[in-house]
């Protein structure tokens, strides 16, 4: 396929200025205070690349997330235990506990739902591995429904590492609507396989026997950052399956499991403040035409800013 000229010009222009680690070496969770001047983050990973060594840095009040070279910060060690005692009154340790006490259902665990005095919703795009195209016209209607009102688009995509393998192209589409301030995407971590089989639930996905955690959640950072995307704080467990054990695990690594209280294919309606669910991966062709009714019926609220997407 012959790409437009101008989205190879974007392309290049991320391939100069986006941070692609190509030969990340030990990759590890490592929980540090990072200084800077007065600015103090949170360490969650440190790794290697080119001989130079990196962290994954958290803003503890904002969630946002960088990577930066160690050297430019004073760092202190810590557990994760430290962690959350020395900032248990920021966002990110109140949303962790938060995702915590609600680790037990089967499905659905953790924040599924935002904040409720918000006009709107926030938006969550799943991309599990698929053999079908890239559901263009979700960020197309959103980008053409808030122009001139909410730009860049703030949404969440959950994106899974065997997706980013076969996707390549796709992938560095969303990136150019990056660029272009079309959109402002927070990468969430889906896992790296997101396997799938027959057997019930407490079974299935990543409570299937011999599933390494490591793997799905490490290794699909490092796919994350040999991509140019920053992973965020957030983790969205395959199929929204998960036990209290697993969430425990998770939130070990940093991460703030994210479900959904409006997963559009199962007929379950938004209101102010959802969470709400759709694939973007070909797999979900009811889920996508619902969430362009649902802009649709938003017109006018969109226009008066009463109905808004936000982080």
């Amino acid at each position: 396929m012959k790409l437009p000229p101008l989205l190879i010009l974007l392309l290049f222009f991320l391939k100069a200025n986006a941070q692609n680690f190509e030969d990340i070496t030990r990759y590890k969770v490592n929980y540090a205070l990072a200084t800077h001047d007065t600015e103090k983050l949170i360490a969650i990973r440190s790794f290697v690349n080119e001989g130079k060594k990196y962290l994954l840095l958290v803003n503890p009040e904002t969630l946002n997330t960088k990577v930066d070279v160690a050297a430019n910060y004073s760092l202190s060690n810590l557990a994760l235990g430290n962690v959350q005692a020395i900032f248990r009154q920021s966002a990110y340790v109140k949303a962790l506990e938060v995702a915590l006490q609600n680790g037990s259902p089967l499905q659905n665990a953790g924040i599924d739902h935002a904040i409720p005095q918000e006009k709107g919703i926030a938006l969550t795009i799943d991309l599990c591995p698929s053999h079908k195209p890239l559901d263009r016209i979700i960020f197309q209607s959103l980008i053409n429904a808030f122009k001139n009102i909410q730009q860049p688009v703030p949404l969440a995509i959950s994106v899974s590492g065997k997706w980013m393998l076969k996707h390549v192209d796709e992938l560095n589409w969303l990136k150019s609507l990056v660029v272009q301030k079309e959109l402002d995407i927070t990468w969430v971590n889906h896992s790296y396989n997101h396997e799938v089989n027959k057997l019930p639930l407490t079974e299935n996905f990543l409570l299937a026997k011999n599933t390494d955690l490591n793997v799905e959640v490490l290794e699909n950072e490092k796919l994350m950052l040999k991509n140019g995307l920053s992973p965020s704080v957030f983790f969205r467990f395959p199929g929204l399956v998960s036990d209290q054990q697993i969430v425990a695990k998770i939130a070990a690594y940093g991460l703030i499991p994210i479900g959904s209280d409006a997963w559009l294919a199962k007929g379950q309606q938004p209101n102010a403040g959802s969470i709400v669910l759709i694939h973007g991966n070909g797999n979900e062709e009811i889920g996508v035409q619902d969430f362009i009714k649902l802009l649709k019926a938003k017109q006018v609220d969109v226009k008066n800013k009463q109905w808004l997407l936000f982080d």
